[in-house]
Formats: structure tokens, C-alpha cells, sequence
């Protein structure tokens, strides 16, 4: 993969785990956790497992989603 896209997705990461760190409210962590998700799944697809990039993909826009949804039922 080229050096550039590498360092742009691992700046996604450490960006979404900082701010993950950071954030004290139920919505923006899990925004936070969606942009950790979106810079690791390139390097599942670099490691060609396709079928956990694909099974990562459909699962965790779903599960944030939902989470949303009941954090907000409970707040």
C-alpha cells in the first residue's frame, strides 16, 4: 500500500482513539469510535481478510447506530 495512504489512515486512528479518550459525551465517543473503525478497516483489507473487512464494515455502522439510539432513550 503506498506510505501516504498508510500515514493518512493511521492518523485517522490515532485521531479516533484520542478523541474516543477524550470525549465525555455518549455520542461524539461513539463518532469517535466510527473514525477509529474507518481508518483500521483499510489495514484489514491490507492483510487481504477481505470477509472481516466486509463482516467490520456491515456490523459496526449498525452497532453505532443502534447504541445511538438507546443512549439517547436513556438520556
Amino acid at each position: 500500500m503506498n506510505e501516504i495512504l498508510l500515514l493518512g489512515f493511521g492518523c485517522l486512528v490515532i485521531i479516533g482513539a484520542l478523541a474516543t479518550i477524550w470525549e465525555k459525551d455518549p455520542f461524539n465517543k461513539l463518532i469517535a469510535l466510527s473514525v477509529m473503525i474507518g481508518g483500521i478497516v483499510p489495514f484489514i483489507i491490507n492483510r487481504e481478510l477481505v470477509d472481516v473487512a466486509i463482516a467490520v464494515a456491515l456490523i459496526a455502522p449498525l452497532s453505532t447506530i443502534f447504541i445511538l439510539m438507546v443512549t439517547r432513550r436513556n438520556a
